[in-house]
Order: structure tokens, then C-alpha cells, then sequence
């Protein structure tokens, strides 16, 4: 565990979707696969195979970002994403995304604490939506927000923590700010926008390592714990 942060009490929550609040069973790479076949790259090929695991490795950052260094330029990004994408959201119409356990329960008890609770994503907002619809959380936290509602910059850029404290006016010091997620991007997202706790997850894709590596104030067993470590934060 990290210290504590002393800049007050903690206001504003920025919290990540899949791997931190929602579960996905992998369906990130399922899409990647079908996105793939999509765009006539051949199945067990290298080249496939040495993206899929660079897909693994970036677990976090913006997808548009992912594919921009997968295929080199902005028409075949695009292409690729709108496949990834579409392939996502068939996946969760599917029913293959749940809650983590207890994730519901934290993000209630926070906002009853009068936190405002912002939940972000990697995806485009249409699949957003889909994850939110799929869960029947519209309305569950304050705000919700995507690259695209920042001006484009997904994760590791610090740029939707900072629309979140825009947008919601929660905060008038980011160090009131806790950002939690699952991955390292999580992570430095939170720590270049400045936020007082920047909190990881082990219930997705980075181990405790990572997290700490990429600069985690604290590590998690999962957002269960979050509402805890924010009453004795101060």
C-alpha cells in the first residue's frame, strides 16, 4: 500500500471499465481476432500473432491509438477499429460482459458518500453505450466518458481525467481527484493528470508489478476495496 494522500478529501472518482468495473472474459482479443480475419489477415499468421500480443501489451490505451501503430496509416487504423469495434459490441450483445463482483455496490456507496463518479473507457462511445446497456448501468455513475469527449486522447494521456474534473466541476484541486484502474495506461493517465490516489486493480490485465512500476499510490484486490481506502484517505 502507498501513502496516503493529504490534499484533502477525495471528490472526484475516475473510474476505467473493462478489467476494473466490468468484466470481459477476454472478449478484447475475440474482437481483435474477428477484426482481423475482417481486414484478410490470415489466421496463425506471424504477423497476426505479433499483434495480437502487442494488443495484450497495451491493454488500457486508447484502441484508435493501437491500431495507428498495428497498420501504419489512419485509413487502415480507422478500418481496423470500426471492425474491432463492431466485432466488440456483437460479442456483448452476445451477453459476454458482466460486473466484477461488488462493483455495482462501490460505485453506489461512493456516490452515497457524495463522491462524483466518473466512469472511463478505452473503446469509442457507441460500444460504451453497448457495455452500459448490456449491464443496465445508464445513470450508475455522474458521468461517463471516451476519447472522443476529450478531444480524441485516450489513455496514457491525462486528457479524460481532465474533462472529468471539467465537466463535472467536482474538484477545484486535481490532487482531490482518485483515479483507478487496471492496466499501467490506467495508471499513468492518473499520474500525469496530477490525481492525489492513483489506485490499480488486480482483477485485469496488469499484475501488481506493473501497477506499482507505473507509478500506483496503491494496489487493489479489486473496486471492492476502493470505497474503504477513500473514507481513510486524507
Amino acid at each position: 500500500m502507498g501513502k496516503d494522500n493529504n490534499h484533502g478529501t477525495t471528490k472526484l472518482v475516475v473510474l476505467d471499465m473493462a478489467g476494473t468495473t466490468v468484466a470481459d472474459g477476454g472478449l478484447v482479443e475475440r474482437a481483435f481476432e474477428r477484426a482481423t480475419e475482417h481486414l484478410g489477415v490470415e489466421p496463425g499468421s506471424g504477423g497476426r500473432a505479433e499483434r495480437l500480443q502487442y494488443v495484450r501489451d497495451t491493454m488500457g490505451e486508447s484502441k484508435i491509438s493501437v491500431f495507428r501503430h498495428l497498420f501504419g496509416t489512419e485509413e487502415a487504423a480507422r478500418r481496423a477499429n470500426s471492425a474491432f469495434e463492431a466485432a466488440y459490441a456483437e460479442l456483448v450483445d452476445g451477453g459476454l460482459v458482466g460486473p466484477l463482483p461488488g462493483a455495482r455496490e462501490a460505485i453506489e456507496a461512493m456516490r452515497a458518500a457524495g463522491r462524483t463518479v466518473v466512469l472511463t473507457t478505452g473503446f469509442a462511445r457507441v460500444t460504451q453505450d453497448a457495455i452500459l446497456d448490456a449491464l443496465g448501468w445508464r445513470g450508475l455513475a455522474d458521468l461517463t466518458l471516451c476519447p472522443a469527449d476529450a478531444g480524441g486522447r485516450g489513455r496514457p494521456y491525462p486528457d479524460m481525467v481532465l474533462t472529468a474534473v471539467l465537466r463535472t466541476g467536482a474538484v477545484d484541486d486535481v490532487r482531490r481527484v482518485a483515479v483507478v484502474g487496471d492496466t499501467a495506461y490506467d495508471v499513468l493517465c492518473g499520474v500525469r493528470a496530477g490525481a492525489g490516489t492513483v489506485a490499480g486493480v488486480l482483477t485485469g490485465a496488469h499484475d501488481r508489478a506493473r501497477l506499482t512500476a507505473a507509478g500506483a499510490t496503491h494496489v487493489l484486490a479489486s473496486v471492492e476495496e476502493l470505497p474503504e481506502l477513500l473514507e481513510r484517505s486524507w
